[in-house]
């Protein structure tokens, strides 16, 4: 099966009056047609970085792209014109943002806000075609079409959200970027949301890169995992690979211990210890060496590879006798 999305070695870094921020320290991850790749990681690990690398929306004088490649369908995103990608914003890569309070237009109505993206990409639809597709939509995530007239404020948090994914869905992308899309929501519509997205996802054949720092909503709507600290990718396989918990990378124990569990019975959850290292002077071996437990004196000094099985890889030297390159 061919890359629908191929991520090759991406450094990215935020450069601000007080100091240099490195976001993404050599990111590669590839998604293929129809795939949902999961992105696990702590606040500040790069996840909405990445997504907004990919879509060339880094905040302006201040987010750079030092170096690598973002291939999507065979074309590298990096050398397109600023006309080019807003051609695949929307209609070929769309993004489902983080907070559906702020994601909208308060001054305009819903539909109008859908609409929008027929209006930019497709002009060969006439304007009953459009609005029949809009009206389709309404009624695919749950919202009755007579309410696309309304404004956001008179939308609960959970219907704005199916209002964002409608939005991202409207011009039948090949490729979404999910940035925590449930993370604002109670847990009753947060099942609903992603059953919505299951579904829709599966109407529309479409590739997913899913944002989350939740593992336990990862293993209901992705097929692979990938753990990113520090703006690297530490470790990647199916989800069959990752939650076997055999042969985890350090820190994706640590995230495991987070997790309550309900066949144990426990004082209180098991944190990892220390902080996220300062992407302003990041450790010169691996990025997770001050905060694990298995830490040997090469993992300070020299940055470990991926070691592979199979489909699952992991960046750490203890697997380096096991796995091998």
């Amino acid at each position: 099966m061919s890359k629908l999305l191929d991520i090759k070695d991406l450094y990215v870094q935020y450069n601000t009056d007080d100091a240099v921020v490195y976001a993404l320290n050599g990111v590669s991850i590839s998604l293929e047609k129809g795939e949902t790749l999961g992105l696990v990681g702590e606040t500040g690990a790069g996840k909405t970085t990445l997504a907004l690398s990919i879509l060339r929306l880094l905040p302006g004088q201040v987010g750079e792209i030092k170096s690598g490649a973002i291939e999507y369908d065979g074309k590298n995103l990096l050398t397109l014109s600023k006309s080019e990608m807003r051609k695949i914003r929307g209609e070929k890569i769309s993004m489902i943002f983080q907070d559906p309070m702020t994601s909208l237009n308060p001054t305009k109505t819903v539909g109008l806000q859908i609409r929008e993206v027929l209006d930019l990409h497709f002009n060969n639809f006439s304007s009953a075609e459009k609005q029949k597709k809009v009206d389709n939509l309404f009624r695919m995530v749950g919202i009755p079409p007579e309410r696309q007239h309304e404004h956001p404020f008179q939308f609960s948090g959970g219907m704005k959200q199916r209002i964002i994914i409608a939005m991202a869905l409207v011009g039948e992308p090949e490729l979404i970027l999910a940035d925590e899309p449930t993370t604002a929501l109670d847990v009753t519509i947060q099942a609903q949301i992603l059953e919505l997205m299951r579904n829709l996802q599966s109407e529309f054949n479409t590739a997913m890169l899913f944002i989350t720092h939740d593992l336990g909503i990862v293993v209901e709507i992705c097929s692979k995992v990938a753990v990113i600290y520090s703006g690297q990718i530490m470790e990647i396989g199916t989800i069959e690979d990752v939650y076997r918990k055999k042969n985890n990378h350090p820190y994706t124990e640590g995230l495991f211990k987070c997790i309550p569990d309900l066949k144990t019975e426990t004082v209180r959850l098991t944190p990892i210890k220390g902080n996220m290292s300062n992407p302003e002077e990041l450790p010169l071996g691996c990025k997770f060496c001050d905060r694990c437990d298995y830490r040997m004196d090469i993992c300070a000094e020299k940055e470990p590879d991926f070691y592979t099985d199979g489909s699952h890889s992991v960046k750490c030297y203890r697997f380096r006798e096991k796995w091998g390159k």
